[in-house]
């Protein structure tokens, strides 16, 4: 049996709870406890969830095979019991995870120096800008390092401990898993699908309508003319519209939602670098590939290779 410890305090997103599902669901798939769970807080006590109800927790005290913490509705500072607790379950090669948010935890424990990790997209900047020495890449749905994990925001917890479940039982349970809860087993496509078009957040309906065509048409050529046409302005003026609402000249922002478009491509893995060069409007390989260094500081090759690592199997000493 493995224990689940679940980390919160004041102001934890009940969302985050749901994640624990697939740690239920594994239970009943198995036709045993293969999991326990606790939910802890540093004293204990009752706990207020941001929406306001609260629950129970059980004080720290030994550490559980698996360790995640549930963030917040935006980045919380942790107290210094609480991160040193993470700190040793760390060291101790626990596994620690945190879910949405809850990866600044972690990081506050010294857990992701030198680590690729993830969070919401919306906060992903500040936590590479608040430790500087974690490698965080805003695109991923969730990401294993060792014994740490951490995931994007809101249901993406979800597709985390369904991760840690095939770690521990295989894909086999993990699939069935994901049937009973109506979700996939893995989802395609990384964060970029939700946050492509809201990063550049345009005011007009002009400059929305042309960025939300161009999404949609990423084969054409999308040169300013065209895009202009849809938003019933003359090139000269969309030009200046949109630099002035974005901060970007129209072809890099078209740059910009290509390259997102060709890495949830790369992340489901199912097409050769000339078709999704193709399909994304590059035209060629080569052409993408400048530009994923460009952007990215990353060729779509190596990319590839770091999204398609499988879960790594459960550790012996957890058997």
């Amino acid at each position: 049996m493995r224990q689940v410890g679940l980390i919160i305090q004041d102001g934890f997103q009940m969302m985050g709870l749901a994640a624990l599902t697939a740690f239920e669901f594994a239970n009943l798939e198995l036709g045993g406890q293969a999991y326990r769970f606790a939910v802890k807080s540093e004293k204990g006590g009752s706990i207020q969830s941001s929406l306001g109800v609260a629950i129970e927790a059980q004080p720290l005290a030994e550490f559980p095979h698996t360790v995640i913490v549930i963030g917040g509705l935006a980045p919380q500072s942790f107290s210094p019991a609480v991160r040193s607790y993470l700190a040793k379950a760390g060291r101790e090669n626990r596994r620690v995870a945190g879910i949405c948010t809850g990866a600044f935890a972690l990081a506050q424990a010294g857990l992701l120096d030198g680590r690729s990790a993830t969070t919401h997209w919306y906060y992903a900047k500040a936590l590479q800008e608040q430790f500087p020495l974690t490698r965080v890449d805003e695109d991923r749905i969730f990401i294993s390092d060792g014994n740490i994990w951490t995931s994007a925001g809101m249901s993406a917890g979800i597709d985390l401990t369904l991760a840690l479940v095939e770690a521990d039982h295989g894909s086999k349970i993990a699939r069935s898993i994901a049937r009973r809860l109506v979700v996939y087993h893995r989802r395609h496509g990384g964060q970029s699908q939700f946050s492509a078009l809201l990063d550049l957040e345009p005011r007009s309906d002009r400059v929305r309508k042309a960025l939300v065509y161009a999404k949609e048409n990423l084969r054409n050529a999308l040169t300013v003319e065209e895009l202009a046409e849809r938003a019933h302005i003359s090139p000269r003026q969309f030009s200046r519209l949109f630099r002035a609402e974005t901060g970007q000249s129209p072809a890099k922002a078209v740059e910009q939602l290509r390259i997102e478009a060709a890495k949830a491509l790369l992340q489901e893995g199912r097409h050769s670098m000339d078709i999704v060069a193709r399909d994304t409007g590059f035209h060629d390989r080569d052409r993408m590939r400048r530009a994923f260094i460009r952007s990215i500081g990353q060729a779509p090759q190596s990319l590839r290779r770091s999204i398609n690592q499988p879960a790594k199997g459960s550790d012996p000493q957890y058997a």
